[in-house]
């Protein structure tokens, strides 16, 4: 090409962009102004979806967790029911302490009221009254592995809902089926185990899908102590129903706690969806505020991964969770199950102290589970400590705190104060 046509070229591009330029300006342009309106669409969504569009400041998520709260609340108040029931169900007076000694039983204090109490109808040694109270967690073990698996599969609003309303109709059964058969009253026990087994993996599964990570520490501790407030709630008012025939007696307990559980099934189904992208009246601001944080891209393909085996159980950190598990809930689920028992044969409480001392405990627990939630999350957003370490202080608190103060109980000897104290304490600490 000559100069002339290579000046004229070049001047030509100068002062008169070639079509190329101008499409590729074009272009440039509308990349800026889509991505402008997508960072604005973003920070519009963080903005406002904390406040929502369902209940003012509170979003279609925090429904979610709410109705959760109250399933776990029935859930265990269908748990432990029976831990405080029994103490009227059992005729006291009728069965041989083959076991007892001067030294095992504290002296009846002369202004306690336990002789009051009436005895129950059912001739049941320790050891079948033991047997009865952990056949629950025989069937309850059997189906927590399952749960998550199933949540994944078929969603957990459906496998959390079917659990918790089997489990109130199983319980509604409890007084006719304990009148007919001590063996078929454990069957049925086992039975509601596997039933409430699925539940707390299945809404690990709903949480994964609802709740942003950076909400994720605070959002489980408030869903999960619905447990806790549902323990300081039932045993009470369990001891309140047994002693107290012209409200039903001992059977009422199984009556309440099952019906309610039947009512939240019908409540949860309406109200809640499998993930925030198949809900009926969720925002488009909340939707997009919860898929980004998940990094769905507004998209949310929850597909259910096969599950790598051979690498869960050649993982040290999966048997070092496993054997910390373990080992708090042995402590843990004693207490849950026992500690009425202790309170009524050893100190002397009746039902109404009983019941009231039990649960004291879990209210300690509920208000620390809470709390400890808001500061891990406070420790880990502020870079303070990172998340394994965080985790770790709060799992060790959470169990060599209660370790220390069981030791202590078994020094307290007949101290009923310092009793109650210690194992307040012990469960309290357990909400780390």
């Amino acid at each position: 090409m000559s100069d002339y046509g290579s000046n004229r070229s070049t001047n030509g591009e100068a002062g008169n962009p070639s079509r190329k330029a101008v499409l590729q300006s074009m272009i440039d342009t509308s990349l800026e102004s889509s991505t402008d309106t997508l960072e604005n669409a973003l920070l519009l969504s963080s903005k406002t979806a904390h406040s929502g569009k369902f209940l003012g400041c509170l979003g279609v998520r925090h429904l979610v967790g709410f109705l959760g709260f109250l399933g776990f609340a029935n859930v265990y108040a269908m748990r432990v029911n029976l831990s405080v029931a029994i103490v009227a169900m059992v005729n006291h007076t009728a069965i041989p302490h083959v076991n007892a000694t001067s030294s095992d039983v504290c002296p009846v204090p002369d202004t306690n009221t336990t002789t009051d109490n009436p005895d129950g109808e059912f001739i049941w040694t320790e050891t079948v009254q033991g047997t009865i109270l952990g056949s629950f967690f025989w069937g309850y073990l059997l189906t927590n592995f399952l749960g998550g698996r199933l949540g994944e599969l078929y969603g957990g609003r459906w496998v959390m809902g079917i659990g918790v309303m089997a489990t109130g109709l199983l319980t509604v059964l409890s007084p006719i089926v304990a009148r007919w058969s001590t063996t078929a009253f454990v069957v049925l026990r086992i039975l509601e185990g596997m039933t409430e087994g699925v539940t707390f993996p299945a809404m690990n599964c709903m949480l994964a899908r609802w709740v942003p990570p950076m909400e994720r520490s605070r959002f489980t501790a408030m869903v999960f102590a619905g447990g806790t407030f549902g323990t300081v709630i039932s045993m009470p008012l369990a001891g309140y129903l047994c002693a107290n025939d012209w409200l039903g007696g001992w059977p009422s307990v199984f009556y309440l706690s099952g019906a309610v559980g039947v009512v939240w099934f019908i409540v949860w189904i309406l109200l809640v969806a499998d993930s925030p992208e198949s809900h009926g009246f969720i925002s488009t601001e909340e939707r997009l505020f919860i898929s980004s944080s998940l990094d769905n891209d507004g998209r949310a393909p929850y597909k259910a991964m096969p599950v790598p085996w051979r690498r869960v159980f050649t993982s040290p950190p999966f048997y070092a969770i496993l054997v910390a598990h373990t080992a708090q809930n042995w402590g843990f689920y004693t207490l849950l199950t026992e500690m009425p028992s202790y309170l009524n044969n050893i100190l002397h409480f009746d039902i109404k102290k009983n019941a009231m001392l039990s649960a004291l405990p879990y209210l300690l627990m509920w208000v620390i589970s809470i709390t400890s939630g808001f500061i891990a999350d406070w420790v880990r957003s502020s870079g303070r400590l990172s998340t394994t370490t965080t985790r770790k202080i709060f799992n060790s608190i959470g169990h060599y705190g209660p370790c220390v103060c069981l030791v202590i109980v078994g020094y307290t000897g007949c101290h009923a104060l310092m009793s109650v104290a210690a194992l307040t304490v012990a469960v309290g600490l357990n909400g780390t």
